[in-house]
């Protein structure tokens, strides 16, 4: 106990910093070592609306919070998946679903007895055997009921709020456990001459901040995890060119659909999240293909309604620190590493990152085996999800621009070609290591964009023709059944958590 950390110093609020801070201050008993934020209210935060994936579900449950005061917080809605228009070819569209399609049969996950079904039958709609999907496209929603071997019961959702109120939720739930909050901004960083880990930051004021561990969550600069440690970013800008974005919030056009957007564009693609009184936009694009004015402009022109707040113009390179944990010093958020929006994967990184951390915790020897085991683990993570966010450009038949023949013929990880090469073959999908995606995401991406097998497992060949027949008119009778007994999105949210 000697060796125990006794005060842990986050760098930066925002999402990312407050939302360690209420993790922390949650799994650690409190009085047993200090917590204290660091953050200036001059400096922004990229946060304006942000739409997660349903394991935040988990972190809600882990902090004890009431769900219904949540959403009413954080003017959220419901998030039932994500909508890709344009992806695959023009003119179509796609839903990747929270929750898989029809069942497994046979030991087999269902898409194959699908990819049989549909070979025979050319009409079947790989959406009707999934209720996710048609609760989305029917703007219904509502939280998973105590109905045995029903759809229902296995409702998986997520959330899209406004990021500032949310970073604003975490402050109070974490400020109410005993962390310190100090304004101001850092103008000095010093490391130990024998050990180079960080010791202080010096404050505007002259005020010293003291630390044992050091949690950096101050954004794209990475104020002690690059300007002072020099850990050093893994560039994938190749892979994901997208490195702008330009993003402002509109009017309301109605009741707020249960899921998210994303559009492609010429040169890049556009988010759509509904909050319950406004809706965030956004423009992603590639700066090489387009210019900043005509991205602005194409934003504009794709807006449902009049916009209620200024353009907010973005920079990043899509990559990763080579040690997200360097000495000290755990790099968080966009500290640690920035993969585009879209498959909203921001917070549930941050998420991950904690939980990895607090299996890993240290003390102030900092032992390396704990530091590089760590990193390892953050590196595949992101790694995993790269491929998946690369698998929705490279998956494409578009020609009609230069940024899509780009993405379209660039060559991709050999994992992600593995994984490609799998699916077109025999229409195996396989998750490594407990991945955040799983066979039912990637099929979704990959079938939804055009990617059709040569053939399917050949267990799928031995259930009898009318057999699977019957059970596939059954499972899309009982998502009928289901989805005509679910309330509207926006019945569901008048009814249990409308934002003040």
């Amino acid at each position: 106990m000697s060796r125990a950390i006794r005060k842990i110093t986050i760098l930066g609020g925002g999402t990312a910093g407050w939302m360690v801070a209420a993790a922390l201050s949650r799994l650690i008993p409190q009085g047993s070592m200090e917590i204290e934020l660091v953050e200036s209210e001059s400096i922004g935060t990229v946060g304006v609306g942000e739409a997660t994936i349903p394991h935040i579900t988990y972190f809600n449950r882990l902090l004890g919070l009431d769900e219904d005061e949540f959403v009413r917080k954080t003017n959220a809605t419901f998030k039932l998946g994500i909508e890709f228009v344009n992806w695959g070819r023009l003119g179509e569209r796609y839903i990747h679903p929270f929750g898989d399609y029809g069942v497994s049969m046979e030991g087999l996950r269902f898409h194959h007895f699908y990819h049989r079904y549909a070979s025979a039958k050319n009409d079947a709609d790989v959406d009707d055997y999934c209720l996710p999907i048609l609760a989305a496209r029917a703007g219904k929603f509502q939280r998973p009921t105590n109905t045995p071997n029903s759809p229902l019961s296995s409702i998986t959702y997520a959330f899209q709020f406004d990021a500032s109120l949310y970073a604003r939720f975490m402050r109070e739930f974490a400020e109410a456990r005993g962390v310190v909050r100090t304004e101001g901004r850092v103008t000095d960083v010093t490391l130990d001459a024998e050990s180079g880990h960080v010791r202080t930051l010096t404050l505007e004021s002259g005020q010293t901040i003291d630390g044992d561990l050091f949690i950096d969550c101050s954004g794209f600069r990475g104020l002690l995890i690059e300007q002072n440690l020099e850990a050093g970013y893994q560039d994938w800008s190749h892979w994901l060119p997208v490195n702008r974005a330009v993003a402002r919030a509109s009017k309301s056009t109605g009741e707020p659909l249960p899921y998210t957007r994303a559009t492609a564009k010429s040169a890049g693609w556009q988010w759509r999240i509904p909050l319950q009184s406004r809706v965030g936009n956004g423009h992603v694009y590639c700066s090489d293909f387009i210019s900043d004015d005509d991205a602005l402009a194409s934003l504009n022109a794709d807006l449902d309604a009049d916009p209620i707040s200024e353009p907010n113009f973005l920079r990043f390179k899509t990559g990763v620190r080579r040690e997200p944990w360097k000495k000290n010093v755990v790099s968080l958020g966009l500290a640690a590493g920035f993969l585009e929006p879209l498959e909203s994967t921001s917070i549930h990184l941050i998420q991950t990152a904690v939980a990895r951390l607090m299996a890993h915790f240290p003390n102030r020897d900092f032992i390396p085996s704990n530091t590089d085991f760590y990193n390892r683990k953050t590196l595949e993570e992101y790694e995993q999800v790269r491929d998946f966010l690369i698998l929705h450009y490279k998956a494409t038949t578009r020609d009609d621009t230069p940024f899509w023949r780009y993405v379209r013929d660039m060559a991709v990880p050999d994992t992600l070609t593995e994984r490609m090469r799998q699916y077109s073959e025999t229409a195996h999908l396989y998750r490594e290591d407990n991945e955040v995606f799983g066979e039912t995401s990637w099929f979704a991406v990959m079938h939804g964009q055009g990617m059709r097998p040569k053939t399917y497992h050949p267990i799928a060949d031995t259930l009898p023709g009318e057999v699977l027949s019957q059970r596939m008119e059954q499972i899309g009778a009982v998502n009928r059944r289901c989805l005509d007994a679910m309330p509207t999105h926006q019945g569901f949210i008048d009814r249990f958590c409308k934002a003040g």
